[in-house]
């Protein structure tokens, strides 16, 4: 089964080679139609800054009185959002309610015009509720974190029957934790974790324990275990090394938990997916399952190497999402780990890649069940490709 997948594999990576590297110029032009007072900084926080959204600044041109950013990038879709230095700040639409993404695509040397409306801390904040199930409760607060010298709050997910039954079970270890159970805590959403295993709990009468661990305000250098030129120093080890030394010893003392590495999952998205499957791949003995959604590799090419080098060691299960709209390189980038690992390893490996989904808590919710159904039973490898939503 794994070369039926290869093949699959092999001809996206083919059609996803097509694409060069060669960058173009792209110059974007911004109206700030806010009436805001001119702000010290705008940014652009997108998918290819990694969604941070004080990476990339623009300057103020006071003749014309406009924003502008001069950026060289690939051939590739692009989505992004204007901040004024972090999410509590972001662009929205006059009435104060969320705007989409702002989207360009780059085939040559090319300029965009953008408006912003409105900015979401001109408004009254609108008042969130709490969706987390009763199954639902935080863990700690201020967990330590010696690898990194912190703290951070921990949610845990305890299937029904928990507290009456003797039964052990697997866990379920999530990166940003924030989006996970809670539309209260979530900056764009939730993954609506907890409803979805609720339901399947009831449907297929499988269950797991979830552990979320809520990220930090160095997201882009805890998430990635390598240094960055443009990014700074790499956290990502030390971090993995806490998940496996710290987090899941505690967890498997103090909760009735499949400790072996066939019960261990691990999941996460964008950046959270990059950490994920590092987890995975340099932990096959801790980790056995994982779910990577829109993982952030255009950050960290080591992983090529990486998986090269480790493949021969993995033997579990690994789930694969990409929205067909987060663009070119990023599908190929995914593609070609996953061609590496299929071809190299003996693991069960399910790669998706949804023609409309885009990077975000609503398309991750839409898959995570998919994701649990399969990484908790016995199916074999196979791949798909969605042409339509």
């Amino acid at each position: 089964m794994q070369k039926i997948l290869t093949c699959i594999l092999v001809s996206w990576f083919c059609l996803a080679t097509a694409y060069g590297q060669q960058k173009y110029l792209v110059n974007i032009t911004v109206q700030d139609s806010s009436g805001f007072k001119q702000p010290a900084k705008i940014f652009a926080a997108g998918n290819f800054n990694g969604w941070n959204p004080a990476a990339t600044a623009l300057q103020y041109d006071a003749v014309k009185q406009v924003w502008l950013l001069n950026m060289e990038l690939p051939a590739e879709n692009y989505e992004f959002k204007f901040t004024r230095g972090s999410w509590e700040k972001v662009q929205c639409k006059k009435d104060g309610s969320d705007v989409q993404n702002n989207r360009f695509v780059v085939k040559t040397d090319t300029s965009f015009h953008f408006t912003i409306d409105a900015w979401k801390d001109s408004f009254e904040p609108v008042a969130k509720k709490h969706t987390a199930s009763n199954h639902v409760t935080v863990m700690d607060t201020a967990f330590s974190i010696p690898q990194l010298h912190t703290t951070r709050r921990i949610w845990i997910y305890l299937p029904a029957g928990y507290a009456t039954n003797k039964k052990r079970y697997p866990v379920l270890y999530m990166q940003d934790g924030q989006n996970v159970f809670d539309a209260y805590t979530s900056g764009f959403g939730e993954w609506g974790v907890d409803e979805s295993i609720d339901s399947l709990s009831l449907q297929k009468n499988i269950s797991t324990i979830v552990v979320a661990i809520d990220n930090g305000p160095r997201r882009l250098n805890e998430y990635n275990p390598f240094d960055n030129d443009r990014f700074g120093k790499g956290e990502g080890k030390e971090y993995v090394d806490f998940l496996v030394n710290n987090l899941k010893p505690y967890i498997d003392a103090h909760y009735r938990t499949l400790p072996d590495n066939k019960h261990s999952i691990i999941a996460g998205s964008s950046m959270g997916g990059l950490i994920s499957y590092y987890a995975f791949i340099m932990y096959p003995q801790v980790f056995g399952k994982a779910g990577i959604f829109s993982p952030s590799f255009w950050i960290a090419p080591q992983m090529d190497s990486i998986t090269i080098g480790q493949a021969n060691k993995i033997n579990g299960k690994l789930f694969f999402y990409m929205g067909g709209q987060e663009g070119e390189e990023n599908i190929k980038d995914l593609q070609s780990i996953a061609e590496k690992l299929a071809t190299r390893s003996s693991g069960l490996i399910y790669t998706v890649i949804d023609a409309g989904g885009r990077h975000n808590e609503e398309a991750w919710q839409k898959w995570f069940p998919e994701f649990f159904r399969w990484i908790m039973a016995d199916w074999t490898n196979y791949a798909i490709d969605l042409k339509d939503n």
